[in-house]
């Protein structure tokens, strides 16, 4: 499907940053623009094109907004129509659906956020989906001035000191609730590793979710013949998947290394020169399909899925065409059935003829509400 991806604010916009540099030409990524208050975050992008980046809020002076949130609201308010605008170049009617990311905790970016996504879906007849970084912990307790600080400390590889960001989270997800069709929390915290902070890990973290919407949003799209899904997996598909009434919606992912079959098998035809490229072992396919499908399901999520259940769950499986089997697909999507509970499971194909990898994507959503979610709503209850 295509979509027009949005960064607001610095978080949104590196995320942005990250999956126009992973996946840039890609037809999935049919639009990239990164809004912010703060002139900086802004140059200091490198994949998302100049004219692509567009500074709003002249009253914040070029600065951010030191998660002020109801200036950032105020900003949002009056310059929603004028963000809009300066997508117009990139044709944001043929998006299939729009994907705003952005730092829930913050001020720009989350102020910003749900009034671009009415104005979005006041102009155009499509889907519009957040994706929303949650603030750690540690970035809503209050720091200690008197700490010891090394001569090489950098104060933009800190953590950031924000003691509203768990309010702003909470007052933002109620909002983009309201606005989207879903949202896509990544739970920052649960993916640090023990002794990382914020800081450290962010190009890392970056990485791991621009893999998964690419996973996701680009895996109907096709660029040739020999890449065409056999079970194509549509916006309509998504759309279905998660809902319209602002639910939270998490995904899996999962990859095994695999040989392609053009390189030919140590074991067979590709020994004797033959033209015909190496057959794939049946019970290998299998074993690696099935292998990312529970990895996908078991394994770490943007965010936690309480007892793994889901009203609705999407499945898609990718990777050289050849180590598609249709009937390994079949028992996984039964398997994920009964894992997850759902009634129904949607699910696509994703052929890629040059690959060297099977992945699986599970999208779950109606989900019970993840504790890190249920916490951070708390701070203002």
């Amino acid at each position: 499907m295509r979509v027009h991806v949005i960064g607001l604010g610095g978080a949104g916009g590196r995320v942005v940053d990250r999956l126009a540099a992973d996946r840039d030409g890609d037809r999935f990524l049919h639009g990239v623009n990164a809004f912010d208050t703060d002139a900086a975050a802004l140059d200091a992008l490198q994949s998302v094109g100049e004219s692509r980046r567009y500074r709003f809020g002249d009253a914040a002076a070029g600065s951010g907004l030191d998660g002020d949130l109801h200036a950032a609201r105020r900003l949002g308010d009056a310059h929603a129509g004028e963000l809009s605008r300066a997508m117009d170049d990139q044709q944001p009617s043929l998006a299939e659906a729009f994907v705003l990311a952005v730092g829930v905790g913050g001020g720009a970016g989350a102020g910003v956020a749900p009034a671009l996504a009415d104005e979005l879906t006041r102009l155009y007849d499509t889907p519009v989906y957040a994706v929303g970084l949650l603030p750690t912990p540690d970035e809503s307790a209050p720091g200690d001035p008197d700490a010891p600080r090394s001569a090489g400390d950098d104060p933009e590889r800190r953590t950031p000191d924000r003691p509203l960001a768990e309010q702003n989270a909470a007052r933002t997800l109620n909002a983009l609730s309201d606005r989207c069709a879903a949202i896509f929390p990544f739970d920052n915290d649960a993916w640090l590793r023990p002794g990382e902070d914020i800081a450290d890990a962010r190009d890392r973290l970056n990485g791991v979710l621009a893999t998964r919407l690419a996973a996701l949003f680009g895996a109907g799209e096709a660029d040739d013949a020999d890449s065409t899904p056999q079970q194509v997996l549509d916006a309509s598909d998504v759309a279905r998947a998660v809902g319209s009434d602002g639910e939270i919606a998490v995904i899996g992912h999962a990859t095994q290394a695999v040989e392609p079959p053009e390189s030919g098998s140590r074991f067979g035809l590709g020994l004797f020169g033959s033209s015909e490229p190496a057959e794939v072992d049946t019970s290998a396919a299998v074993s690696a399909i099935e292998t990312t499908i529970r990895k996908a399901a078991r394994g770490k999520n943007t965010s936690e899925v309480p007892e793994g259940r889901a009203d609705r769950t999407l499945l898609v499986v990718g990777g050289p065409p050849a180590w598609l089997n249709r009937e390994a697909i079949a028992d996984g999507r039964r398997w994920l059935a009964d894992e997850t509970g759902s009634g129904a499971i949607l699910s696509g194909d994703a052929p890629v003829p040059d690959g060297d990898e099977v992945f699986a994507v599970v999208v779950r959503s109606g989900i019970d509400e993840p504790p890190r979610i249920r916490e951070i709503r708390s701070s203002i209850a």
